[in-house]
């Protein structure tokens, strides 16, 4: 027999799915950002698994932790410009 209900992992590829799906009905400059939030939840869906039982609330997770890394590079590139 197979499972009966969906994993956290798969129920938030899923929702990646359904964003890509989605962001092609966005204009034409915004499907890029669509794509990428696409992108990044399936970047931590396997690590989420483990700690949330809600594939929407991981991949919401997954999109937080991907926003702020990237916005501590951007001050850290901010930051050695500053020190040159």
């Amino acid at each position: 027999m197979g499972r009966t209900f969906k994993s956290v992992r798969m129920g938030s590829q899923e929702v990646a799915n359904r964003w890509l799906k989605a962001s092609r009905a966005l204009n034409k400059e915004d499907q890029i950002y669509g794509q990428r939030l696409a992108e990044m939840v399936k970047m931590h869906s396997s690590e989420a698994f483990y700690a949330l039982d809600d594939p929407l609330e991981a991949a919401v997770f997954s999109v937080l932790i991907e926003l702020l890394k990237e916005s501590d590079l951007e001050k850290n590139e901010k930051k050695d410009d500053v020190d040159i």
